[in-house]
């Protein structure tokens, strides 16, 4: 998979979990919310990533890695109470932001070498 395609993969994936999260509670939080906007940020983001933008790369890089630290505090909530489905929310946006940065450090891994040769 390519990093912009992994990029379009983990918006569609925040975006789709944070609204999930804020509709289907009884008492809607705002902070729910904050995945759904770093997903719009990435898809804000996608062409210039698309066109090999590096500053536009490292910026989604930077903005991946701090929602994946991010989450780690509602699935620490959600654990304790036992919230299958956020279990499931949560642990989806981690893992797609995990996929994501493995994918953007090969990318630039690659990159390095391939310019170095």
């Amino acid at each position: 998979m390519k990093p912009y395609q992994v990029n379009l993969l983990t918006a569609v994936t925040v975006i789709v979990m944070g609204l999930w999260a804020y509709l289907a509670s009884d008492s809607p939080s705002p902070t729910s919310l904050i995945p759904s906007a770093f997903g719009v940020i990435f898809l804000l983001l996608h062409s210039g990533f698309k066109k090999e933008n590096k500053i536009i790369a490292h910026i989604i890089v930077v903005l991946t890695l701090v929602l994946f630290v991010a989450l780690f505090r509602p699935l620490s909530g959600v654990l304790n109470n036992g919230d299958t489905l956020g279990i499931i929310r949560v642990g989806a946006m981690m893992v797609v932001a995990l996929l994501a940065l493995v994918i953007y450090i090969k990318s630039f891994i690659n990159a390095r070498r391939s310019k170095s040769s």
